[in-house]
């Protein structure tokens, strides 16, 4: 499924070397919206150097895997206001590693096609599940989520930092 689908001006398709800039922007500015409230500043910097830079986003928009499917973004006027990446981790088990709006253009509906849309790739491959992590106390993501159906399955305390509690959640799809 590597169609464009085109929906009241937006456009939802699998990105490519050319949404790089616009995918390191939107992740990096939404991650900021989403948990600069939640975290210290050079621990969400630190984040956003790591995963959200353009030489990393750059091989995930061009390197596919089974466990990774890449980047899928909605474009608006030609400009990326959203992304969404994720792969496979079972069967018929799917994930979204990384879903991200520009905070800008958030609560218009943006994000529900753009999840409706990598969501019908993952059907197409067969899976069954769809799962996703989220930081608990994440007041942007967490209402979305549960609102598409994402119901919570656990709690952990994340690698690496014993102060940061995630909540897995999946649906069936």
């Amino acid at each position: 499924m590597d169609k464009i689908a085109i929906t009241e001006g937006l456009i939802l398709m699998k990105a490519g070397p050319e949404d790089v800039k616009g995918i390191a922007r939107v992740c990096s500015e939404g991650w900021r919206a989403t948990y600069g409230y939640l975290e210290d500043e050079a621990y969400v910097n630190r984040v956003i150097e790591e995963y959200y830079n353009e030489k990393r986003i750059e091989k995930e928009v061009t390197e596919f895997t089974e466990g990774w499917h890449g980047y899928f973004v909605a474009k608006e006027d030609g400009e990326v206001v959203g992304a969404i990446g994720g792969g496979t981790i079972g069967e018929e088990t799917g994930e979204i590693f990384v879903f991200y709006m520009d905070p800008n253009k958030r609560n218009r509906g943006i994000g529900t096609k753009l999840l409706n849309y990598y969501t019908d790739y993952q059907k197409n491959l067969g899976i069954k599940e769809q799962w996703l992590t989220a930081q608990k106390d994440n007041e942007k993501a967490i209402p979305f989520y549960e609102a598409k159906g994402f119901v919570k399955q656990s709690e952990k305390r994340s690698e690496g930092s014993g102060k940061h509690l995630s909540i897995r959640y999946m649906r069936e799809i």
